[in-house]
């Protein structure tokens, strides 16, 4: 061991290095602090230099024109995944026409047409119906929502999910507020004008008037001085506009100091009808004047026919009118003919019953649906005066004929529609009893 020592002691005295640090063990923890210390410095500078270079070399290239150029038409032809297609209804349309019209593929259109079909509040397509489609441009022109206002009021949504055939079916009644609207004024001029200055719709003008058609010649039996009431539904958004209107709920024709009103009655479930205050209803077989804001030109019987230059027998009744001016017919019926009737121009031929027939010609253009072989309803438009055939200007041609015999219309005395009796008529009363405390309570907020 000392002779081990005494080497040790002779190596370090030798070696003068190893003598001058002979205490390195106690510096070295400082030591490889400050060695760690410069080299992140050294490290960290460097990435530094290498992080401002590549920023350098992006400004760079976004200075390059065409790179720029590049990224400008790509943002410029960017299309959004969705688009909506509006469409509004004409006359001549139908459901596959209207599709057809549309950028998608074939087996889309033919699930949609299914889906329409099959929804019973779609069989008519009406003019003036407003659409709306949904179509995703991801996958290959897909309609994903299609939405169709059936009136003004309420609407149906198809929906799908995409690469799906089936569309779901949604009824969405809009948001609207239902207000009674009373109504009142002294006849002038005539019926249809008065109304208007009232700033009444045209369709209520005309509903009105179908209701009193059973009982009232608008050209002979209203004069100057008479008056009628109304009450009816308006319907109105949420910013106060009216956006439709509903059922007349009440009426008064007064008429040289006559009476005539009407209340709407539901007498069974979804059956409902106008009586007088006697509970009578005042629907006929055949209204008394199927035109509505016309003039008697020409009555029943014997004249000098206007073209032909000689007397003939004149077997129905012309009403002067306005061309354009909407016909109705007169009951509930079929059609049997509409087209053309020779001296008769463009005419409409309805069968009511065993009974009864119509015949209305000289028509500018027929209804739409007006064809033979199609069901009408009393009231329903199904044509337009005009002056076709042999004729001097444009009116209506209105015949009646019964069991095969052509006959006045003017002087035809039809049976009444439905009378209350019992329990109906004591429900009736009450009915009645509080739309006359609603026309009160309008009268009163009026004044």
């Amino acid at each position: 061991m000392i002779k081990k020592a005494n080497k040790i002691n002779t190596f370090r005295s030798k070696n003068k290095y190893f003598s001058k640090f002979s205490g390195i063990g106690d510096y070295s923890i400082f030591f490889w602090l400050i060695l760690v210390t410069v080299m992140g410095i050294f490290i960290s500078s460097i990435y530094s230099n290498n992080k401002l270079k590549k920023v350098e070399n992006v400004k760079a290239a976004f200075d390059n024109t065409f790179l720029k150029k590049t990224i400008l038409n790509i943002t410029k032809n960017l299309e959004p995944r969705y688009s909506i297609k509006n469409y509004i209804s004409k006359n001549g349309d139908t459901y596959e026409a209207i599709l057809n019209k549309l950028d998608i593929n074939k087996k889309d259109r033919e699930n949609l047409l299914d889906a329409i079909s099959k929804e019973n509040t779609l069989k008519i397509l009406r003019i003036n119906q407003k659409f709306s489609f949904k179509i995703d441009h991801l996958f290959n022109n897909e309609i994903v929502q299609f939405k169709i206002e059936t009136d003004k009021k309420n609407e149906i949504l198809f929906t799908k999910k995409i690469n799906e055939d089936k569309y779901n079916l949604k009824k969405i009644q809009k948001n609207f507020t239902k207000n009674f609207v009373y109504k009142e004024t002294i006849i002038t001029n005539s019926l249809y004008d008065s109304a208007i200055n009232l700033g009444i719709k045209p369709n209520i003008i005309i509903e009105f008037a179908r209701l009193y058609g059973f009982q009232v010649d608008f050209q002979r039996d209203i004069w100057k001085n008479d008056s009628f009431q109304i009450i009816y539904e308006e319907f109105v958004n949420d910013k106060n506009i009216v956006v439709d209107t509903g059922a007349i709920i009440f009426a008064s024709l007064n008429l040289q100091d006559n009476d005539l009103q009407l209340y709407k009655y539901e007498y069974e479930k979804n059956k409902i009808d106008y009586f007088d205050e006697t509970g009578k209803s005042i629907k006929k077989t055949l209204m008394k004047t199927p035109i509505n804001g016309a003039r008697l030109s020409s009555s029943y019987g014997k004249r000098k026919h206007p073209i032909l230059g000689y007397t003939k027998m004149h077997t129905g009744t012309d009403f002067a009118a306005p061309k354009g001016t909407p016909i109705m017919a007169s009951g509930d019926g079929k059609v049997t003919k509409a087209g053309w009737c020779g001296g008769g121009g463009n005419c409409v031929k309805i069968k009511h019953n065993s009974t009864y027939q119509t015949v209305y010609a000289h028509m500018s253009k027929f209804g739409r649906g007006i064809k033979k072989g199609s069901r009408v309803k009393q009231g329903q438009i199904i044509g337009y005066v005009g002056s076709t055939g042999l004729s001097t200007g444009p009116h209506l041609h209105y015949e009646v004929i019964e069991n095969g015999r052509k006959i006045n219309s003017q002087k035809l005395k039809l049976p009444s529609g439905k009378i209350l009796k019992g329990n109906e008529r004591k429900n009736f009363e009450v009915a009645k009893i509080k739309i006359d405390v609603l026309k009160s309570d309008l009268i009163a907020k009026k004044n």
